[in-house]
């Protein structure tokens, strides 16, 4: 799969990546421009803020959607600007941030990939300034957008990006769509909330946005995110029943491996 953009509306775009199958955003105003995810390093965040000016010379904002390296360690490659996020999503990166740094450069030396290593070992991580606890509307000039938390979920602060006028929702990882179409097990991390994630889905669903723009793979309807509801649902529904690890894995509608996962965590 070839880098590119898609465009989902007048001035709303997802931009696809082979590596880790990430998908980033970008929004158009007549005055600014938002970036919704900023990639795994600062030469991945250079690539985006490149393709970025490719469609638009418009000052940016960023908003980041969770902490996980993959979102949020590009986002030096952008400069002095506003940078929005959660409040657990700064705390992560101070308390974590360094170790996630170090694991992931590991991480990549191990697959063999020395050069994302690298990049990320000497990335600068950039602490956002402009926190949204609940609810925050942005202007972009013309156009509204609507940074919004859930409860926790896919991790402790996950932040979804509304932009009502063209009907697209950004959500960040709190919506998987995986190989197969579901979730897989790096869906699961240390700080995933797995009773909170249902609940998150379902706020999500309720607000019927024709285009929701999933953190990993290509972008789904509502459809889509209410049955990824169901699915975690039914699990947590089997956790609370007192059902045993195996017994739970031969019932989950998961993959055994992905049950697995999510129990872990």
């Amino acid at each position: 799969m070839a880098d590119r953009w898609l465009e989902l509306g007048d001035g709303v775009y997802a931009r696809r990546y082979a590596e880790l199958d990430l998908t980033v955003g970008l929004v158009v105003g007549r005055e600014k421009c938002l970036v919704v995810d900023t990639r795994g390093d600062t030469v991945q965040g250079t690539e985006l803020a490149a393709a970025v000016r490719g469609i638009t010379p418009l000052p940016w904002t960023i908003a980041i959607t969770h902490a996980h390296f993959d979102h949020s360690f590009g986002t030096g490659a952008f400069g002095r600007c506003e940078v929005w996020a959660h409040p657990g999503c700064r705390e992560d990166l101070v308390i974590d941030g360094e170790n996630a740094r170090t694991t992931r450069a590991q991480w990549y030396r191990d697959r063999g990939e020395p050069g994302i290593a690298d990049a990320i070992a000497a990335t600068e991580l950039v602490l956002p300034a402009h926190l949204v606890d609940d609810e925050r509307e942005l202007s972009l000039g013309g156009r509204t957008v609507v940074l919004a938390h859930h409860g926790p979920a896919h991790s402790g602060h996950d932040l979804t990006v509304r932009v009502p006028d063209a009907g697209v929702l950004f959500a960040g990882d709190l919506v998987e769509h995986g190989p197969g179409g579901t979730f897989t097990t790096d869906s699961f991390g240390t700080d995933t909330v797995l009773d909170g994630w249902p609940p998150a889905l379902a706020a999500i669903a309720a607000l019927d946005y024709p285009i929701v723009v999933p953190g990993h793979g290509e972008p789904v309807g509502t459809g889509f995110v209410v049955r990824q509801q169901r699915l975690l649902a039914d699990l947590v529904a089997l956790v609370e029943s007192g059902a045993s690890d195996d017994e739970i894995v031969a019932r989950s509608a998961l993959p055994p491996e992905v049950t697995r996962a999510a129990l872990a965590r």
